[in-house]
């Protein structure tokens, strides 16, 4: 008699929890891993591209986008903001993208990009473990992952979650 009342309550207890519970973080089996080695060609209309060896010896951010992510255009200001105020390299890994609609975008959001590599097959993007755009990693100065962002960031997540990272990333390495 006390068996099904005690899994009812077990059972109650877990609904309960997962009706109320907000931690949506998505984590990576990546973070303090070395990023993947990789080389993409730069997007139509660019000169360079990017490879896992430009992500060597700073803090940086990778930012996955593509111009047909309506959240892309919704953080990109925010990445434009942050690209004028020089506080950490940001690069671009342009997620099976037309490369006229790419620039495009660029040309009318802005480019917070240092470079851009583009990912046309998206086998980059899986070696990431990226779920869905637009993510953002940071990376640390020996290239390893040190956070990832799942979703595009608002203020809120930039100041409180992403530069809170890349300010400890580089007063450990001191620059």
């Amino acid at each position: 008699m006390l068996l099904p009342l005690a899994v009812f309550a077990g059972l109650a207890v877990g609904l309960f929890w997962g009706l109320w519970y907000k931690d949506d973080r998505l984590p990576s089996a990546l973070i303090g891993r070395s990023i993947p080695e990789f080389a993409l060609p730069p997007i139509e209309g660019r000169q360079e591209g990017l490879s896992s060896a430009e992500l060597q010896g700073k803090v940086s951010l990778v930012n996955v986008w593509a111009s047909w992510c309506v959240p892309c255009r919704v953080e990109n200001p925010l990445l434009v903001e942050l690209y004028k105020a020089g506080t950490v390299p940001i690069y671009g890994i342009n997620y099976k993208d037309d490369p006229e609609e790419a620039l495009a975008f660029l040309d009318e959001l802005g480019d917070p990009f240092t470079r851009i590599g583009a990912d046309r097959s998206g086998r980059v993007a899986i070696d990431w473990g990226v779920y869905g755009l637009p993510e953002t990693f940071v990376i640390d100065a020996e290239g390893r992952i040190a956070y990832k962002h799942v979703g595009p960031f608002d203020r809120r997540a930039l100041e409180e979650d992403i530069l809170p990272v890349v300010r400890r990333l580089q007063t450990e390495r001191g620059s």
